[in-house]
């Protein structure tokens, strides 16, 4: 029987991929900050639910550790955890700036790092780390989130070559606007009231996001987006989930930088 180790399991996207395993008879290490939000999840067979914050080393030793004692294996690892700083940049603290990059980055690392002794010495195992539009293509205010998604692309891309010739696999998927907590609790947005020349973007950008979000995929179109990339045999190393996805992202690849940005100020504007 297969095992996945997903982070940030509590809800959303994280939740839906660790019902969907589940459902397929997988054995499913569904991570979280907080287990005690897991408890539905925990009531299920094969599923184990332990702590796990990516911005802790320790936690992250000991789950990877613990999911292994209990199912022996890890066939996939599904770096899900993340959250979306938005906001002018100079809104932001050095405090906050290191947070999102500590999240989105290098927590996304160092839980690869920890579960890739595993998958080397079986000579298999799938990564799949979830990118977003947005790392691809960006978005006013964005600068720390969309820093952090390119990131994931760039690095996923070179892990894309490293790690083949040793049986390992590396899948990136490419969520648009989702029906989940990213505008709650997952979603950090600075502003001062003394940065005013910034307001006439953060309008114009509460215009556009609430264009964009105006008929968001549900998180159970991603999770079954990351199920095809875990079971990709092939070479493929992007996956695009939600219409809104394939539609912006194909726009994005159709069009020179100037011709796109432009549209996306017309978006804003109107």
């Amino acid at each position: 029987m297969s095992t996945i180790l997903i982070t940030g399991a509590s809800s959303g996207i994280g939740k839906a991929t660790a019902l969907r395993f589940q459902s397929e008879g997988w054995n499913v290490i569904a991570t979280m900050r907080d287990p005690s939000a897991g408890a539905d999840l925990a009531r299920l067979d094969n599923v184990m639910v332990t702590r796990l914050d990516v911005t802790d080393a320790g936690s992250i030793a000991e789950a990877v550790a613990e999911g292994i004692a209990r199912f022996r294996r890890i066939d996939v690892l599904l770096n899900n955890a993340g959250y979306g700083a938005y906001g002018p940049l100079e809104a932001f603290s050095t405090d906050r700036i290191r947070r999102q990059f500590d999240t989105n980055v290098i927590g996304l690392l160092e839980v690869t790092k920890a579960v890739l002794p595993h998958m080397r010495a079986n000579r298999s195992g799938t990564i799949v780390n979830i990118s977003s539009i947005g790392g691809q293509i960006s978005f006013p205010l964005g600068t720390l989130y969309h820093g952090t998604k390119f990131a994931v692309e760039g690095m996923s891309e070179a892990l894309h070559y490293e790690l083949e010739p040793l049986g390992i696999r590396v899948r990136i998927v490419e969520p648009g606007m989702i029906k989940t907590d990213f505008g709650g609790r997952s979603f950090d947005f600075a502003m001062d009231e003394t940065l005013s020349d910034y307001a006439p973007t953060a309008a114009a950008m509460g215009r556009l996001f609430g264009k964009l979000a105006a008929s968001p995929s549900s998180p159970n179109v991603v999770a079954e987006v990351i199920w095809q990339s875990a079971n990709e045999t092939g070479n493929r190393l992007r996956f695009r989930a939600g219409q809104d996805a394939h539609a912006l992202l194909g726009d994005r690849k159709a069009k020179d930088d100037a011709s796109f940005i432009g549209g996306i100020k017309d978006l804003m504007g109107s």
